[in-house]
């Protein structure tokens, strides 16, 4: 279903990361479009249909200019939604998702006795591995390709680490359903449940991340607050890396201060896009 977008995806992350590099330039959507091998006039289409808007609309949302200005009007949205756990009057969080964490015992148990199906799939933002339990999805990661190390096989080394008693079955067309209600909303048909294993501190952190709406961006010391951990931003930030469930618990909308979009443990240029086609396709509510 979503195969056309993320073979878009990887030319569009090869652009952004073309105007990472070259920003001081401001090159010219036809130095972009040579980069990833394609005329001016494909490449604006692809881009297009990937984002919904055009490339130089797209970069403007990435600048820290707009990221100040978002983070600025994000304020009185965010006080509201971490009071209330709603991301708007009268509306559920907008990934519609519950949580459940596992035991004290679970967690000692380390995965013994579960089973999680995962598969490999296409999204928007390139490909992922979703893996879930009977009890809801308990992962959900990046594929990341080009370096050593990078890949299928370090996405699953991840998910085995995490879970290293668990039996892992390899199932991509039971999975299927789970990525299609995240990547398609319209298919949802009921919240999608998580099943979370952390420390009590990291399972706080994801909680308050979850109630940053979508179209909203979150410094790490309003994230910190939120959970209830002040004078602990530095250890937030921690958290915030080890979130096991990409994009549905969105620690890609938590930057830095300053207006610097900062990293992110599936890739910079991944986060900047997550942003830029939130920025495109949602509304802050």
């Amino acid at each position: 279903m979503f195969a056309q977008a993320s073979t878009d995806y990887a030319l569009v992350e090869k652009a952004i990361h073309y105007l990472e590099e070259n920003y001081q330039n401001q090159p010219a959507l036809a130095d972009i479009a040579a980069h990833v091998g394609l005329s001016e006039y494909h490449f604006q289409r692809l881009f297009s249909r990937w984002a919904g808007i055009s490339p130089k609309r797209f970069g403007q949302y990435l600048t820290m200019q707009h990221a100040k200005q978002v983070l600025a009007e994000s304020q009185n949205i965010l006080e509201a939604a971490f009071a209330t756990g709603l991301s708007g009057p009268g509306r559920l969080h907008d990934l519609f998702v519950t949580h459940e964490a596992v035991t004290p015992g679970e967690y000692k148990a380390r995965g013994a006795g579960l089973t999680i199906r995962y598969g490999f799939h296409p999204t928007p933002f390139g490909e992922a591995l979703l893996a879930e339990t009977e009890r809801g999805i308990c992962g959900l990661s990046f594929v990341t390709g080009g370096l050593p190390g990078n890949g299928r096989a370090a996405a699953y080394a991840d998910l085995a680490h995490a879970w290293p008693q668990a039996m892992l079955v390899e199932d991509e067309g039971g999975t299927q359903t789970a990525v299609t209600q995240i990547f398609s909303p319209a298919d949802r048909q009921a919240p999608l449940p998580l099943y979370l294993k952390g420390t009590n501190f990291q399972i706080q952190v994801w909680m308050a991340l979850l109630r940053v709406p979508t179209g909203a961006l979150v410094t790490y010391g309003t994230l910190a607050r939120a959970a209830g951990q002040d004078k602990a931003v530095r250890a937030v930030g921690t958290a915030v890396g080890h979130n096991p469930i990409a994009y549905l618990i969105p620690c890609h909308r938590v930057i830095q201060k300053s207006g610097n979009l900062g990293g992110y443990h599936w890739g910079a240029t991944r986060k900047k896009a997550l942003i830029g086609w939130e920025a495109a396709h949602g509304v802050m509510v």
